[in-house]
């Protein structure tokens, strides 16, 4: 497992911007899949983003597109999420998360990830 520490959460308004950090532990990032899921309060953890080893391949929720881009430098051990223009909708804790293969790439679950981090609240106000 990997250990993964987020950062960059906070109090922004609405059609703002803030970039998430996810940091990991170990030399062996780059061989994990990458993920950013989000929970508000009352809902279930949901899917957000991903990345593939290399973030040669993308993927992202209907909610995020167009709006949040994923990105990670292996060199850093780090992923990124870029999210523009938020909306109040967008108020959630969000996680990173480490996976070592999906089921599928096109329906990714929480199952398909071991490790997670502890989180980061981002607040929109409107």
């Amino acid at each position: 497992q990997v250990q993964l520490v987020e950062s960059g959460g906070g109090l922004v308004q609405a059609g703002g911007s803030l970039r998430l950090s996810c940091a990991a532990s170990k030399r062996s990032f780059s061989t994990y899949i990458m993920g950013w899921f989000r929970q508000a309060p009352g809902k279930e953890r949901e899917f957000v983003s991903l990345s593939s080893l290399s973030d040669t391949s993308t993927m992202y929720a209907d909610s995020v597109k167009g709006r949040f881009t994923i990105s990670r430098d292996n060199t850093k051990n780090t992923v990124y999420l870029q999210m523009n223009s938020l909306k109040p909708e967008d108020t959630a804790v969000y996680y990173c998360a480490a996976s070592g293969g999906l089921r599928s790439w096109y329906s990714p679950t929480l199952q398909d990830f071991t490790s997670w981090g502890q989180g980061t609240q981002v607040t929109v106000s409107s």
